[in-house]
């Protein structure tokens, strides 16, 4: 699995959250920890919206396919999605 996955941070980000319920560090690893687990978040919430923003655009694309309405859409780049 990528490390730079969706499901790899979210992994992590579960593992995290398990070491600071289980309240056996110390506070400095516990900021650290905190810290690495917002960037994860961060990461999982952009990569949400990319996703997102890719199913919209195959949606719009597939409506005006039905409808033979392209309309300048059938020059979007396959590589965006």
């Amino acid at each position: 699995m990528k490390q730079d996955s969706f499901e790899h941070k979210m992994e992590e980000l579960e593992k995290i959250v398990e070491k600071l319920e289980n309240g056996n560090l110390s506070l400095d690893e516990s900021l650290k920890l905190f810290e690495r687990g917002v960037k994860l978040s961060a990461d999982g919430m952009k990569l949400l919206d990319e996703g997102e923003a890719k199913v919209q655009k195959l949606s719009i694309l597939t409506q005006a396919e039905r409808n033979g309405t392209m309309g300048g859409l059938e020059d979007t780049e396959e590589e965006d999605f």
